[in-house]
């Protein structure tokens, strides 16, 4: 088993608290979430596959129970942020990536 490889994306001031910020990551463009509250980050795709266009990181933050959501700005469909799936439409889902925060760096999994 390879051991992850970590990339720096972006400071941890970079980020919006309770907000997106969109990050170009190998040529694709990545929505990054962040809670302060519990000093979370989330990384998923910014492509919006029910309205097919990069604008997930404008979405409204939310959550479902315990769950974490972003609210798409087109079509409103919620992605949940640690597994990507679509609440409303779980034949849907969109990629994640494993992010952590080392120091004051914001790190993807790539």
């Amino acid at each position: 088993m390879s051991e992850q490889k970590w990339k720096d994306i972006c400071e941890l001031t970079d980020l919006v608290d309770n907000s997106g910020v969109c990050a170009l990551v190998n040529g694709e463009q990545v929505a990054l979430f962040y809670l302060p509250a519990s000093q979370s980050v989330y990384a998923v795709s910014n492509w919006d596959p029910i309205g097919e266009a990069n604008v997930l990181y404008r979405g409204l933050m939310g959550s479902v129970g315990d769950t974490p959501v972003v609210a798409s700005p087109l079509y409103k469909q919620r992605f949940d942020l640690t597994s990507g799936l679509c609440l409303d439409d779980e034949t849907i889902s969109i990629k994640t990536w494993p992010v952590r925060l080392h120091d004051k760096a914001v790190q993807l999994a790539c």
